[in-house]
This record gives structure tokens, C-alpha cells and sequence, in this order.
């Protein structure tokens, strides 16, 4: 008896259990899952189709366009959707007159394709042709919109704009910069579908509304753009030179109004282009200065107090050698003053104003002009250069940083250090967003950072520098070539040997710079030339003031006049036998 009752008590707890089970798993499918299978059930019913959102147009200072998105049609098939060759045939023949391909092109096309679900037959159509197709209903066949982005800029602006992908996501420049505010979210259309997955309607409960991207107002001004890249791109070419970098600044705000690096390279075919060309060398290459750095020490060290404006320095009949340093050309200068070391370029003399003021004032002062670290400028690639810790300088760096040697930078950092010199020694923040606007054009972000964060000169420093010693380098020095008839230019040659990654430098290859601006009683701009690997065999030079010194002048005889800063040249008279011949 006991024993039937205690089977009868097994069974009746099994059976609970079973019972309970199945209770569970139906509460588990009915209710705990049930979304989930609502949602699969509605994915057999409905086909979702993406919107993409239109990518925000980005336009230069004065509302040039540079990148814009339209609205491009693809007409594509679905070869699954055939079930035999004839009813191929029969498409291929409507669509022949109205893709303009010819028919039996379609079918191989169709006969071959890889992908049974999607097969694109021509792209970039337009809107009529696209009307065209879907009003004829073939089987197997439909169309699609995307959005196609437009480079008007061209290779003017590549290093500039970058480009997209074909996902629609930003890869370089700005377009990769600012890809999250450009690209905006897409939506989505939610349509109920038979068992051919035909559309029968729109489901408007699940519509998603795509948002369209925000859109970016430059610093940049595409005429003094095409100023700075035609005059860099003509001295590159004459001179054979391996590449090139053009800068100009406004000093007062460190708006960029140019930026140029060559070789540059088309958006709209970046796929096909060599990485080389593609790197933007005004923000991503480090490199000596040479003697464009010379003025920015000087000014650190009459900063400092550590050397008066008229002390004079023995500048060794050119050749220092306690410390090996000799002039540029085996040049020979005797005793000069702060004044016309900058005017000679003297290596020597820069190195005993070095050794007058000090490693830490040196250092320190770098520091505060912002070497060694980037600038910050709203680019992506950005460099931050090489200026090494005190405990790595050896006995020989105070002597050899201050005419730019042991210390790497990049032309933007050295564009923005004469901006500090032009506006009183002021710290400005190089950009090239100038504001963010929405699809009506309303400004929802305002980007240019206020001008003047703080004095790291004092503002009698930055003057003396520009309106005495470097208005002295133009009329009476190395930077004789940039000088203009009416208008004074200031600045500073350099010739840079490059250092070789081992060790040493390079005695063959130079960079040849100029970094200044105009007019030197209120600069309006700074600009910066640097032409890389000159050919010297050519015979006609190799120096900043040479090759570099030009360049500048022909930028600011076109840029000057179109910012309203000088007048236009007049126009000479022509004498009487002149008019005669022209007639």
C-alpha cells in the first residue's frame, strides 16, 4: 500500500512539473517573447527601406560653394526574380531605348550577375529616365536614390575638404573633421509587403524622418586659395621642386584664409591617388626651420630682459669654433647688434644670444609660443613637432635651437608664431571653421575663437621685431625679393638643410621659406612659403630669398588690393607711339 502510494505521489509531481513546464514555456512565448515574435512577423511583412540624410554643403567665407550633396537615381534589377532567359529578353528590350544601353548588354549583365538580389544596371540617372522605369512596372527591375557628394572646389581645396567614402562617412579633411555634425541620421520607410515581396503599403506608424546634416561656413577665401596655390604651384614647377606649402593667416583672429600643399590631388577620384599626395604638408610634416625661427628666439630673449635692443655680439669673423657653427654661404660678419642679426641672418650671432639668455628662458619661452605641441586647428592629421625636455638637451642645443636647428616644426606652428609677432604678441588659435548653420542657414555654432588669449611678449617686443628688425631683412636684407613699391613687407628668409633620419643632415636638399606679412604698421596677413627639395642643379639658386622670397611678394600684390588693405597699381599711360601700335 505504501508502495502504491508513494508511486501515485511521484506521478502526480512529475505530471505538475510537466504541466508547469508547459505553463511556463507558453507565458515564456506569449508574453516574455512576444515582441520578439511581433517584430520577426513584422519583418516577413514589411520591407525597410533606409533614407539617408542629405550631408551638410560646405562653403568658403564668402558663400562659395565646396561641397554639396544631390540626389542621384540608380536603376538596378534582381536577376532571382527572372525565371527564365526569354523573360530577360523581354526586359532588357523595354529598357534598351529608355537606359540607353543596349539590350543585349543587359543580359549579360543579368546572365552574369554574382549577386542574385541586387544588380545595378546604370547610375546617376535622372529623374525622368527614373520616372521612366518605375511607370513601366518590369518585373525584376526598380530604382533607387542616394545621395552623390560634389568636390566644385576641385584639387583648389582637397587637402582642405578631404572627401567621403562610399558609405557617406567622412575619410579626410574637414569632411572627416566634422563627419558626426555633416552626415546628420537617417530615417527610414517602412512599407507592408506580399509573399514576392511587392510593396502594397506604407506603413506611416513606423516612418522614421531622416535628419538632414548641418553645414560649415570657412575661414578659407577661394580667390586668395587660387592666389597662394598658383604663385606656390608656378616656383614649384620652375624650380623642380619634390613639394610645396603655402600659408596665409589673419593675425589678429588666426582665421586661415589659405591653405595650400602640393602635390595636391582630385576628391572626386581619391581612390586612384598615391597616399604621398594625399598628405596635407602644412599641418602634418615636421621639419627644421632653419633661419625662420631666428626671429622668434630674438624676441623671447629681448622678452626675457636677458639682451637690450642695441647690444652687439662678436660674431666671430664667421666661424664660432668653441662650437663648430659657421654662416650660411661661409659668410663673414664682425661684431653686429640685435638688429642686424636678423638683417644678415648671422648663425653665430643667434647662437651667443642663446648662450646670453639661457637654456630655461629658451625653452620656456618655445613653450609658451606653443612648439612642440599641435596648435589645435580644426584638421585631422595635425602634428604637434619636436621640442625636447631640457634633460634631453645636449651642450651644443642652446647654440643650435636658436637658428633652427635640434627643434622640429610644422609651417602652420611657425604661420601662427609670426601671427603672435604681427598682432603685439598676442596668442591666436589657428582655424578654418568659421560657423555651423542649419538647413535654414541659421548659425547654430559660431566657431572662431575670440582673438588675444593672453600677451606671451610684451607688445613692444612683437613691434620692435616687426616694424624695425624685419622691415630692415626686406630693404635691406635677404628678404629684398618680397618687397613691394607700395606697401612695406616684412618677414624672414630661411634656408634649412633637412635632417637625415639617422642623424645629421643633408647636405644636398634644402627647404627653401619665407614667412611675413604686410603692412608692417598693422599687418593684415601673415604668410608662410616653404618649397621643399629645390633642384639645385639647375643653377639658379636654392635659398629662401631666392626661391621662396617671390612667392610671397606675388601673393600679396594679388591679395593685398582684393582685402582693400592697398589700391590696385594704376595703370601706367602709354605713350603716344604704344597707342599707335596697339591700334
Amino acid at each position: 500500500m505504501r508502495r502504491q502510494t508513494y508511486s501515485l505521489m511521484l506521478g502526480l509531481v512529475l505530471l505538475t512539473a510537466v504541466f508547469g513546464l508547459l505553463a511556463w514555456r507558453l507565458y515564456d512565448l506569449q508574453v516574455v517573447q512576444s515582441e520578439s515574435f511581433e517584430q520577426t512577423s513584422r519583418r516577413q511583412q514589411n520591407a525597410v527601406v533606409p533614407e539617408k540624410a542629405q550631408r551638410g554643403f560646405i562653403v568658403d567665407s564668402r558663400g562659395r560653394l565646396l561641397a554639396a550633396s544631390n540626389i542621384s537615381y540608380t536603376v538596378f534589377a534582381e536577376p532571382r526574380r527572372f525565371e527564365d532567359p526569354e523573360a530577360v529578353k523581354i526586359v532588357a528590350a523595354e529598357l534598351h531605348d529608355t537606359l540607353g544601353v543596349p539590350g543585349h548588354e543587359i543580359c549579360g549583365m543579368i546572365f552574369d550577375a554574382t549577386n542574385p538580389g541586387y544588380l545595378p544596371l546604370k547610375s546617376d540617372v535622372d529623374a525622368l529616365t527614373r520616372d521612366a522605369v518605375l511607370a513601366a512596372r518590369l518585373p525584376g527591375i526598380g530604382a533607387e536614390s542616394q545621395w552623390k557628394r560634389y568636390y566644385p572646389g576641385g584639387t583648389l581645396t582637397s587637402h582642405i575638404i578631404g572627401f567621403i567614402g562610399t558609405d557617406q562617412i567622412g575619410l579626410a579633411g574637414l569632411e572627416q573633421r566634422y563627419d558626426a555634425l555633416l552626415r546628420g541620421s537617417e530615417g527610414r520607410s517602412v512599407f507592408v509587403v506580399d509573399a514576392m515581396r511587392r510593396p502594397i503599403a506604407a506603413s506611416l506608424a513606423d516612418r522614421v524622418e531622416s535628419v538632414d546634416g548641418q553645414s560649415l561656413i570657412l575661414t578659407i577665401d577661394t580667390t586668395i586659395q587660387e592666389f597662394v596655390r598658383a604663385a606656390v604651384h608656378k616656383k614649384m614647377t620652375e624650380y623642380e621642386a619634390e613639394a610645396a606649402v603655402g600659408i596665409m593667416m589673419n593675425p589678429w583672429t588666426g582665421a586661415i584664409l589659405a591653405m595650400v600643399s602640393l602635390p595636391d590631388y582630385d576628391p572626386d577620384a581619391f581612390s586612384r591617388t598615391p597616399p604621398e599626395r594625399m598628405k596635407n604638408r602644412a599641418i602634418g610634416d615636421v621639419y627644421e626651420p632653419g633661419s625662420i625661427f631666428k626671429p622668434i628666439v630674438a624676441a623671447i630673449a629681448l622678452d626675457s630682459g636677458a639682451v637690450g635692443y642695441n647690444e652687439k655680439f662678436d660674431c666671430e669673423n664667421g666661424y664660432f669654433a668653441r662650437y663648430r657653427i659657421g654662416e650660411f654661404g661661409n659668410k663673414r660678419y664682425g661684431v653686429l647688434d640685435m638688429r642686424e642679426i636678423q638683417i644678415h641672418s648671422s648663425n653665430v650671432g643667434m647662437a651667443k644670444i642663446g648662450l646670453t639668455m639661457g637654456d630655461k628662458k629658451l625653452y620656456n619661452g618655445l613653450q609658451l609660443f606653443g612648439f612642440g605641441t599641435p596648435t589645435g586647428v580644426d584638421m585631422p592629421g595635425e602634428e604637434g613637432g619636436i621640442l625636447h625636455p631640457l634633460n634631453r638637451w645636449s651642450g651644443w642645443s642652446i647654440t643650435r635651437i636658436p637658428f633652427g636647428h635640434e627643434v622640429s616644426v610644422t609651417a602652420l606652428q611657425m604661420a601662427r608664431a609670426y601671427c603672435i609677432l604681427a598682432n603685439g604678441g598676442s596668442v591666436v588659435r589657428p582655424h578654418i571653421v568659421r560657423a555651423v548653420v542649419d538647413r535654414s542657414g541659421k548659425v547654430t555654432e559660431y566657431k572662431q575663437p575670440g582673438a588675444g588669449a593672453g600677451y606671451i611678449l610684451k607688445p613692444e617686443v612683437a613691434h620692435w621685431m616687426v616694424r624695425d628688425a624685419l622691415t630692415a631683412v626686406v630693404n635691406e636684407g635677404t628678404g629684398a625679393p618680397a618687397a613691394l613699391k607700395n606697401c612695406q613687407v616684412w618677414g624672414k628668409t630661411g634656408t634649412a638643410n633637412m635632417a637625415l633620419p639617422g642623424g645629421g643632415y643633408d647636405e644636398s636638399n634644402y627647404v627653401a621659406s619665407f614667412v611675413g606679412g604686410a603692412p608692417a604698421d598693422k599687418p593684415a596677413v601673415v604668410v608662410l612659403v616653404s618649397i621643399i627639395r629645390p633642384n639645385r642643379d639647375l643653377g639658379k639658386g636654392y635659398s629662401g630669398g631666392r626661391v621662396a622670397a617671390p612667392v610671397v611678394k606675388e601673393i600679396l600684390e594679388n591679395t593685398l588690393p582684393y582685402l582693400g588693405v592697398i589700391d590696385h597699381p594704376e595703370p601706367k599711360p602709354l605713350r603716344p607711339n604704344q597707342v599707335t601700335a596697339q591700334r
